[in-house]
């Protein structure tokens, strides 16, 4: 019997270095490592030691036999990804980076407290250095807190283990605390040997079109934020009613990436099916009176090239209380006739494909619409939003159209903001870097003890477990560093650092 790897994959590919036979890929250093949806385990040569599954951080890995429902998918799914494949190769050991004795009492913050923050003190905790983590909110958790959706229960059991983290004895955690308002990058440096800022992507990309700050058109943040309680969102910032002129039962969603799909299913999903979950309570009692019964995904590209994953699709698609139609003429129903099987064209091969009908769903049931090669032109009305104006997207032959609605959910992508004290490059929305060193532009020369990890580094791609390498980048320049006195250790204090503080 073997193991496989199924929808909640995390990416952080904490199986892999406890696999005894190498059977798990793509391997960190491997082609296809971080692009592809998810690990795979090779039935071929998996011989069912289990521990993959004692290591996994979301209870992703489940023996073959114990697959039920849309589970059962994934023994084929896995043992898929190695058919024609080469033989893998192992790869070269990897161990902890160490401090020399010089070194062993340094002091490192780390700036944010979401998964690469987390990734990045646990990877400094396997030396002898010392954390101090810092979040401008009251809660820590960042991403894992405020960004997985509620009932992506077993995607947010990776919080335990970060939480781990936290309660470590070489951890302080301060909290409350924002770089640029409440201390400086000086102060930090003062009280610290290091910083390494993990402050992810905290701003939503814009569409840049007419009306897209009307009332009623809301960013995916300001939407995820309100339904997992996040302290800087209003509770009353989402109407779902559908009282006054121009309002349906409708909400048009831009993007078709995986937060979409989630903001789609959380509309579509009977509260009965979210109790029990961290749902907001506010988000619970608004989704329970909601008029909502139709999401529309709007996406630039084919149904092929869709920036959600087929592990997120799926579950959708095998619904019996939902209808999922693609929008679309003769060319979109002949793309999906003819996709190669297992992409996620071919996903979509059971399901309708003709023009969007206007009247929504059949009485009693819900609907998501994925309507594909279209861009949004402008959003229409006076006060608040009332219509879509959709396009063909460049190269697409499809009419322009209007699409009532009384609610817009934009999912076109984050961007990082500034970090006070940083460079900044404003066409990447990262800070510069040299494997995770923070550069200065203007010089090329590092700034000194100042590192990057996550979103912040690389931009916003990339999930939850993608920053575990990243970190081990990062905390490893870090401890190269120390060790040849580029930085020094036994600086400051925690308890010098909080009276520093404002009070």
């Amino acid at each position: 019997m073997a193991f496989a790897v199924t929808q909640s994959c995390c990416n952080d590919a904490s199986c892999v270095s406890v696999c005894p036979v190498n059977c798990i890929h793509p391997a960190p250093g491997e082609p296809g490592f971080g692009t592809t949806e998810m690990v795979f385990i090779d039935p071929r040569s998996c011989i069912d030691c289990g521990a993959c599954a004692d290591a996994c951080p979301v209870d992703a890995i489940k023996p073959v036999d114990a697959l039920v429902g849309d589970e059962q998918a994934y023994a084929a799914i896995n043992a898929a990804h190695f058919e024609d494949a080469p033989a893998p190769a192992w790869g070269a050991p990897d161990f902890p980076a160490s401090l020399d004795a010089h070194a062993a009492g340094l002091r490192v913050a780390v700036v944010g407290t979401g998964p690469a923050a987390s990734y990045a003190a646990s990877a400094l905790l396997t030396t002898s250095a010392r954390v101090t983590m810092v979040d401008r909110l009251e809660q820590p958790g960042g991403l894992v807190r405020f960004g997985v959706a509620p009932d992506h229960l077993d995607t947010r059991k990776i919080g335990a283990r970060f939480e781990t983290v936290r309660r470590h004895p070489r951890v302080e955690m301060v909290l409350g605390t924002e770089v640029g308002r409440d201390v400086t990058h000086e102060q930090l440096l003062t009280h610290h040997d290091a910083v390494v800022y993990a402050v992810g992507a905290s701003a939503d990309r814009r569409l840049d079109v007419p009306g897209e700050d009307l009332a009623g058109s809301l960013p995916a943040r300001t939407f995820v934020g309100w339904y997992n309680g996040h302290p800087e969102v209003p509770a009353d910032v989402v109407d779902l009613t559908a009282g006054g002129e121009g309002r349906t039962g409708r909400v048009v969603v831009v993007g078709n990436g995986n937060v979409a799909l989630d903001m789609a299913r959380l509309l579509l999903t009977d509260t009965a099916g979210l109790a029990g979950t961290p749902l907001a309570a506010h988000a619970l009692a608004a989704l329970g009176a909601s008029a909502v019964t139709e999401v529309v995904l709007v996406g630039r590209r084919g149904p092929d090239e869709a920036a959600y994953s087929l592990s997120e699709l799926r579950p959708l698609l095998a619904r019996e209380d939902l209808d999922v139609v693609v929008d679309g003429g003769p060319e979109v129903a002949a793309a999906v006739a003819a996709a190669a099987p297992g992409s996620k064209a071919a996903a979509l091969q059971g399901c309708e494909v003709a023009p969007l009908d206007h009247a929504g769903p059949a009485p009693g049931r819900r609907r998501l619409v994925l309507r594909f090669h279209t861009v949004v032109e402008r959003l229409v009305g006076d006060a608040r939003v009332e219509a879509v104006c959709l396009a063909p997207a460049p190269g697409a032959v499809r009419d322009t159209e209007e699409v009532r609605t009384g609610l817009v959910l934009r999912s076109v992508g984050y961007r990082s903001e500034p970090v006070p004290g940083l460079p900044f490059d404003h066409a990447t929305s990262t800070v510069p870097h040299r494997e995770g060193r923070v550069v200065d532009p203007a010089t090329g020369r590092p700034v000194p003890a100042t590192y990057v990890v996550g979103w912040i580094k690389r931009g916003p791609r990339g999930g939850i477990g993608s920053n575990r390498a990243d970190a081990a980048e990062t905390v490893g320049a870090v401890v190269d560093d120390a060790n040849a006195r580029v930085i020094s250790s036994g600086r400051g204090s925690t308890r010098s650092f909080r009276r520093a503080l404002p009070r």
